[in-house]
């Protein structure tokens, strides 16, 4: 019955208004920085509704699109997702191929569009081991990366080839590679100067980690990030693909909420 009213285009206007209106409420109080998205449940999706597992990742990829959009209308300055870990190369070649595929035909679509990338304003930062990826998708990526570079309305951190002990390792090896060229002291190696070097450094620091699915791990991702004080984690129960605007924006008051009353 809701997916029968949601099909009709004033049901759609009144959601999009309604939207509207909460995110203007939204930005007018404490909202997250940076949020972090483990966004898994695209293979279970696809199982579920009899789709092929390529489908299953699109319908993934746009969920992501709208969950975005409420994210950086509510005043969200940073969005990071986990878009493809270093363990996903154990999958399938199939599966790969197809995620790889999908990479290129959707930031293929942000270098061809140069307008939709200065309407929204969003900076896209590609992090993660680039070496690991096929020439061509890489290039890709990194041509999203440099014709987005001077936008400053808010920051997409797309993690491809991505584990967070990876990362640590590069943040000490690019340390480590400072130190020995005397461009770094050893006393001035804390926590901060680890956090600088991240793959997330230049990043606002990261608010609330939201994951998909139900399962309770962080499956190696921001792991150094998330462990500060002050970090909420979300685990909805729920698949990516189902998470939608309403979910994304009622986080958004509870977080709001606990931060307003909970800080007196």
């Amino acid at each position: 019955m809701a997916d029968w009213l949601a099909s009709f285009p004033l049901t759609q206007h009144l959601l999009e208004l309604g939207k509207s209106q909460i995110c203007k409420s939204l930005r007018t109080g404490p909202i997250p920085q940076h949020i972090g998205f483990i966004m898994d449940g695209n293979r279970t999706y696809a199982r579920i509704k009899h789709i092929e597992l390529k489908e299953g990742h699109s319908a993934g990829f746009e969920s992501m699109a709208k969950i975005l959009e409420v994210c950086y209308d509510c005043g969200v300055k940073c969005a990071t997702v986990f878009a493809f870990s270093i363990e996903n190369y154990k999958r399938s070649s199939y599966e790969i191929q197809w995620l790889m595929e999908l990479a290129k035909t959707k930031f293929k679509q942000v270098v061809g569009n140069g307008e939709m990338c200065e309407q929204f304003g969003v900076q896209i930062r590609i992090l993660g081991d680039l070496e690991l990826l096929p020439d061509d998708v890489r290039d890709v990526l990194l041509e999203a990366q440099r014709i987005t570079q001077h936008n400053t309305r808010a920051i997409l951190n797309v993690c491809w080839s991505y584990a967070s002990r990876d990362d640590m390792t590069h943040s000490v090896r690019e340390i480590v590679g400072k130190t020995a060229k005397n461009r770094l002291p050893v006393k001035d190696i804390d926590e901060d100067c680890i956090s600088k070097h991240l793959y997330t450094g230049s990043s606002p620091p990261l608010d609330l980690l939201i994951r998909t699915s139900g399962v309770y791990r962080l499956s190696d991702f921001m792991l150094w990030e998330c462990s500060k004080e002050g970090c909420d984690i979300e685990i909805l129960d729920v698949l990516w693909p189902q998470f939608n605007a309403l979910n994304m924006v009622w986080i958004l008051i509870k977080w709001s909420f606990n931060k307003t009353y909970n800080n007196r």
